[in-house]
């Protein structure tokens, strides 16, 4: 166990305190998918036994894990949150990272809901219902790892293991008041996790510090999951990227990002405006057409969309059926245009240690009104979106961090160069103790 508030309690013991709430609420139960009620006992036990004997396998020995329902489970066909997959092959083995927390003792407790084939990112979904925001339950959770989020802020699991593509790991942590990480692309295996779209994926942990983020992290990326070191805050370069990223910011979220701002100052970071408009503006250009997880997304579901396979939310088989003729050549431009701006965007950022701002510029609107208007709806995943993608088109590794004393739960980004991961998560740790000292 990570919390060594919890040594004198038994990982049975805190297993079935969340199995019987899950089961209580059984009949509208919507952030877990599926509950492994026979396996993690089991899991628990054995690490009980483990921890009696002192001979634990390291920090996540018994920890309590929620996988996003792309995670292959051996024996089982993984839905991604559709109805259409029920009847898929059944998975031959674990996904690679769920083997890898397995054997570091974690206890996987269940599958957590998501938005259907991760293509929102509101955390809707018509088929299994919506995961309730940890804050409020009329408001949306934030997607796609949206049960995921859930499940860490409510306390039914330590860490969450999600998938990150524009947003998905950060949006739903900043939206529930928990850490959620996307480390650079690729550095954890995606083998056994169904894809939204290849080029852009991340798989990345939700939890409630950064420093279980970090171990669970390590553990994926099969490395030695030493604890983060907080990183001194004196001389780091942070850069603002005042214009385009933050603007149509609420006026409480913006306030609170001045005050964080105003903390880094007052411990010695280096605090400076940062421009990157022209860079953002020219993938914004090269990708008008189609969004690059819109076109890989299609070919990856062209089979049942060209047979018209349903029933699938219209949110997601619309946009990617028209995807189904986006010519090649388009394709292959826009992704050379997009190697040439990840370089140039990798050169910008020779001048800061991190890029700060707030992981999204509103708070979580209600579930209601997003299913009720289609346009605000739109308008609400663009927003959502627009700050956390750029980690996701440049290649580059960020965290979100929840900003405090605020009326609904908001994050603050750190994001940074391509493979600066363990020293992201040693800023970010130095961050997050300033914003402790704080209050809630």
């Amino acid at each position: 166990m990570i919390d060594d508030q919890n040594a004198t309690t038994t990982s049975r013991s805190r297993l079935e305190r969340i199995l019987a709430l899950l089961e209580d609420r059984s009949s509208s139960e919507h952030t877990f998918l599926k509950v492994y009620h026979k396996e993690a006992r089991a899991a628990a036990d054995a690490s009980d036994r483990r921890r009696h004997s002192n001979a634990l396998l390291g920090p996540l020995d018994g920890t309590i894990i929620s996988i996003k329902d792309i995670f292959d489970v051996a024996g089982e066909p993984t839905l991604a949150g559709s109805v259409i997959r029920r009847d898929a092959q059944p998975a031959q083995m674990d996904a690679l990272v769920v083997q890898r927390l397995r054997r570091a003792g974690a206890i996987i407790l269940g599958k957590t809901n998501l938005d259907e084939f991760c293509f929102t990112t509101t955390g809707v979904n018509p088929h299994y219902g919506t995961a309730a925001n940890a804050c409020n339950p009329e408001l949306i959770p934030g997607g796609s790892s949206s049960g995921a989020a859930v499940s860490v802020a409510e306390g039914t699991s330590d860490i969450a293991i999600g998938s990150d593509t524009g947003g998905s790991v950060r949006i739903p942590a900043a939206l529930n008041g928990v850490v959620g990480f996307k480390p650079t692309a690729r550095r954890i295996p995606s083998d056994g996790a169904f894809p939204l779209s290849p080029s852009l994926d991340s798989i990345g942990p939700i939890a409630r510090s950064v420093a279980e983020c970090a171990y669970a992290d390590a553990i994926m990326a099969g490395e030695i999951a030493n604890a983060v070191t907080a990183l001194p805050l004196e001389g780091i370069r942070v850069g603002v990227p005042k214009g385009y990223l933050l603007s149509d910011v609420h006026g409480e979220i913006a306030a609170a990002l001045e005050n964080a701002l105003d903390l880094l100052r007052k411990n010695g970071a280096l605090v400076s405006e940062f421009d990157i408009d022209d860079v953002l503006e020219r993938m914004r250009a090269a990708t008008s057409e189609a969004s690059i997880a819109s076109v890989e997304a299609a070919e990856i579901h062209a089979d049942w969309l060209q047979a018209g396979i349903g029933p699938v939310n219209p949110r997601v088989s619309e946009p990617l059926r028209r995807r189904l003729n986006f010519p090649a050549w388009a394709y292959l431009r826009m992704m050379r245009t997009r190697s040439e701006l990840i370089a140039e965007m990798d050169h910008r950022l020779t001048c800061v240690d991190a890029l700060v701002m707030p992981t999204a510029p509103i708070f979580a609107p209600r579930i209601d009104h997003i299913i009720a208007d289609i346009a605000f709806a739109e308008q609400t995943e663009a927003l959502l979106l627009r700050n956390t993608q750029i980690a996701n088109q440049f290649d580059l590794t960020a965290i979100s961090i929840p900003l405090p004393q605020l009326s609904l739960p908001a994050g603050l980004t750190l994001m940074a160069r391509n493979g600066s991961d363990r020293r992201l998560l040693g800023w970010a740790a130095g961050v997050e103790k300033l914003l402790a000292a704080i209050g809630p």
